[in-house]
């Protein structure tokens, strides 16, 4: 059974290229959702914006000399959400193992970011997950809620049990969250000072030795692990941030035919005027075209 009628169709396809479902190898699908949101919500309009921020910026990418409109990108439309927490993360999990199942790459666009444990939950057996997120996410409860925006990664770990977890760009945590992640053993965390201070290289170089023993990897991108100078339509900015170049540099580094899944997060459109959301559009652009030169077509 499929589950892809769970969707609400699109006038808008990101990016203005729309290829049969049969034929693409991404399909990108929205979830307008953002129930637990603290502080400055609003992501649920996201994949509009990141939508039509795809269709005003140029599609050629001169990283990797590749055009968007030579891929094979089919935009599901949105997925209908409930305004139960649980019930958005099932529906969710059930159209990504449709979507992998097909043998095609879910790209993901949120939304907040708890939507990652729905979308986790869809890949059966072991994978690696690399996080880049100014937050850790670890707490246990938050606002007395297990499951939201500031616990999703600490559930994921102990529902979906990823065999390593490596956070990339984190400067926000508390004392709760950095004693369970001392404690659970298969979690990394590459604070962005030391990446701002240091060679990228390096950090590059130890990120894939941490993920050279695993076959599949699931990228999941909150947009605030960017500084809020390059994105400031966030829900929870945080300063000393990866400029853009910084973060294509590590992401494009660990992106590659292990990709089984990638979600983008947390752009809030209506906090800026619509920097942040090209920001996270040309990021989807990159990836893409980087994944097609290595041969996912």
């Amino acid at each position: 059974m499929s589950y892809l009628n769970l969707f609400t169709s699109t006038t808008t396809f990101f990016s203005g290229y729309q290829s049969d479902l049969e034929k693409a190898r991404y399909v990108v699908l929205g979830v307008p959702f953002d129930a637990t949101s603290t502080y400055r919500p609003g992501a649920r309009f996201a994949p509009a914006a990141i939508r039509e921020a795809s269709l005003n910026i140029e599609t050629y990418s001169f990283r990797s000399n590749v055009d968007i409109e030579d891929l094979g990108v089919h935009d599901a439309g949105d997925l209908h959400v409930s305004g139960d927490v649980g019930e958005t993360l099932r529906r969710l999990s059930l159209v990504c193992r449709d979507i992998i199942g097909m043998n095609k790459i879910p790209i993901i666009i949120g939304g907040e970011h708890t939507i990652t444990l729905g979308a986790s939950k869809s890949i059966n057996g072991d994978f690696a997950l690399i996080s880049f997120d100014a937050h850790l996410d670890l707490r246990d409860k938050y606002m007395d809620e297990k499951v939201c925006h500031a616990t999703f990664m600490r559930r994921i770990n102990e529902e979906v049990k990823p065999k390593i977890i490596v956070e990339i760009g984190t400067r926000a945590a508390c004392r709760e969250e950095l004693n369970y992640l001392s404690s659970a053993g298969n979690i990394k965390y590459i604070p962005s000072q030391r990446i701002l201070r240091g060679n990228l290289e390096s950090v590059l170089r130890e990120v894939k030795n941490a993920l050279s023993d695993y076959s599949r990897i699931y990228v999941t991108l909150d947009m605030d692990v960017l500084d809020p100078a390059f994105a400031p339509a966030v829900q929870n900015p945080e300063p000393e941030g990866l400029s853009t170049s910084m973060l294509l540099d590590i992401l494009l580094g660990v992106c590659d035919q292990r990709l089984v899944a990638f979600d983008i997060v947390e752009v809030t459109p209506h906090y800026d005027s619509g920097i942040t959301a090209i920001q996270a559009a040309k990021i989807i652009f990159e990836v893409l075209s980087h994944l097609y030169r290595l041969g996912l077509r």
